[in-house]
């Protein structure tokens, strides 16, 4: 950990979020300038109703049929769950890198930087994923049909244009991004309630049918919609983008839960509300169901509104698909700064580092490296696919293990809750269910469908979710038994255990709330 400095100059008043920072044993090296609205943008912006629609609505569509939009309220209320808990840990520990931060202090070093590994390359590649399919857009606009070279090149123009603004400090950042979101969530609900309240070709009764689409998954209609809750569940992740600003947030324990529950309800109001105006507005249904329409949100506005509204959609999409990169990369490189301070990462000495506008530009660098590297796989459009299926799988992975170690810490009697959440026997039943609601969605991601991959994909891009996270974790596995990141966490710990002691005879209710004991042997 880094050296921590006084939280507050002599005479001064004292920073309550420093200090607080200083207690967990580091310093106030980024600026913390957001309120709870900043905050809540970075959410919105990286779960952005814009991106999940588009996202899962024709894939969703084609493997079971109108029905499949009840897959959206079941996959939301399983994240409320997440969502639970993570306000929980998040109130008593607002620092940077979550899960990384969260799961040594519940359950050990190993399994914390393990959980903070997982979840690093899940968003670095995540942010590949949502600027390649922000390319198209782009071309679209400008009339133009792109080669998959030009695809590669302009996918990384965009990584690059958003590491910039990234690198010109939180409130650069934020501004960009709220302005981003405005124009999305006004386009999306006047486009969203215009459909539905005048432009609708269907009775609701179309949510009650398939259109024969569970003939894809062998005639089973229960496989057809697992498969649909498994592409719904790119729908409602990013809220933990809120948690990676934490350091630059005020008042961060009280504003950070309440902004990942703004965020995440928010958008799954408008994601729902879109989903079904959509559907709805549709001409033909089943020529989605059947493969023939790939792009129905567009055929639906076109179709309704007219073909002048075809530019204007485009640039709505756009602007939603840049804000959710710009935020999506402000929070993995704050998640390599939290991993790379420790000197538990790769590199750490040049990812920490911190530029004189007190953004992680080290991070920042790294983490575009990472995502940039992983865009030559759109060469080959196949292999692109098999790192969108392993972005989704290994993004539930740390909700499920970050779920797991506050319920088994809570078990063991190690971590009750004492920040300004504390929610008591409640509580526990709430975690039980976010583990098992995280257990049963990586496993269902994870299944091998031949009906998520492109016609004809190899059987590598099948098993994709499922080999690229087993990858992941034997390579982590590997850092962990010849590197030992976790020999220095427990250094850290043990050097930071005068300030732990200081804080818990401060406030006895908070006993062990910096819970940082080496795991058991």
């Amino acid at each position: 950990m880094t050296d921590p400095t006084p939280a507050a100059s002599a005479g001064s008043p004292p920073d309550s979020d420093a200090a607080r920072l200083e207690d967990l044993g580091y310093r106030q090296e980024l600026r913390r300038s957001l309120g709870v609205l900043g905050n809540i943008s970075m959410g919105f912006a990286v779960v952005s109703p814009v991106v999940a629609l588009y996202a899962v609505a024709m894939v969703g569509t084609t493997v079971a049929g109108p029905a499949w939009i009840w897959a959206l309220p079941l996959v939301l209320i399983g994240q409320c769950l997440v969502v639970n808990v993570y306000a929980e840990l998040t109130s008593q520990w607002p620092v940077a890198g979550g899960p990384y931060q969260w799961g040594r202090r519940l359950l050990g070093p190993s399994f914390g930087w393990m959980g903070g590994w997982v979840w690093q390359f899940a968003v670095m590649f995540g942010n590949t994923t949502v600027a390649y399919l922000a390319a198209p857009w782009v071309f679209a606009l400008i009339g133009v049909t792109p080669s998959p070279g030009a695809m590669v090149a302009m996918s990384m123009a965009i990584l690059i244009g958003c590491m910039l603004i990234n690198a010109y400090g939180i409130k650069v950042l934020s501004l960009v991004v709220s302005m981003g979101i405005a124009a999305e969530a006004i386009a999306s609900v006047l486009v969203g309630l215009t459909l539905l309240l005048f432009f609708r070709e269907h009775g609701f009764a179309l949510f009650t049918g398939t259109m024969g689409a569970e003939a894809l998954s062998g005639g089973s209609g229960v496989m057809a919609f697992l498969a649909a809750v498994a592409v719904a569940g790119w729908a409602f992740i990013g809220f933990d983008a809120c948690v990676s600003t934490s350091e630059e947030t005020k008042d961060a324990g009280r504003q950070v839960p309440r902004a990942m529950w703004w965020s995440l309800l928010s958008v799954g109001a408008v994601v729902i509300l879109n989903a079904m105006a959509v559907a709805l507005a549709h001409p033909h249904p089943e020529k989605v169901v059947a493969g023939e329409d790939l792009d129905p949100v567009t055929t639906a506005v076109t179709t309704s509104f007219g073909s002048w509204s075809d530019k204007p959609f485009i640039a709505v999409v756009l602007v939603g698909f840049l804000a959710c990169a710009m935020a999506s990369q402000g929070g993995a490189a704050r998640g390599l700064y939290s991993l790379a301070r420790d000197g538990v990462f790769p590199f750490s000495a040049q990812v920490k580092k911190v530029n004189k506008r007190q953004a992680p530009i080290g991070g920042l660098i790294a983490s575009t490296v990472v995502s940039g590297a992983a865009l030559l796989l759109g060469l080959n459009a196949t292999a692109i696919g098999s790192l969108i299926a392993f972005g989704t799988a290994a993004t539930f992975l740390p909700f499920f293990l970050t779920a797991l170690a506050a319920l088994i810490a809570r078990l063991r009697g190690t971590w009750v809750p004492s920040g300004h959440i504390r929610q008591g026997a409640k509580g526990t039943v709430l975690n039980v269910l976010a583990v098992l609601w995280t257990g049963f969605e990586v496993v269902n991601v994870c299944w091998p469908r031949e009906i998520l991959a492109a016609p004809g994909a190899p059987w590598y891009q099948v098993w994709a979710g499922l080999l690229g996270t087993v990858v992941i974790i034997v390579i982590g596995l590997a850092y962990l038994a010849v590197k030992r990141p976790q020999d220095k966490i427990r250094d850290a710990a043990r050097a930071a255990g005068g300030a732990v002691q200081r804080d818990t005879e401060h406030d006895p209710q908070h006993n062990n709330k910096d819970n940082l004991t080496p795991e058991p042997s």
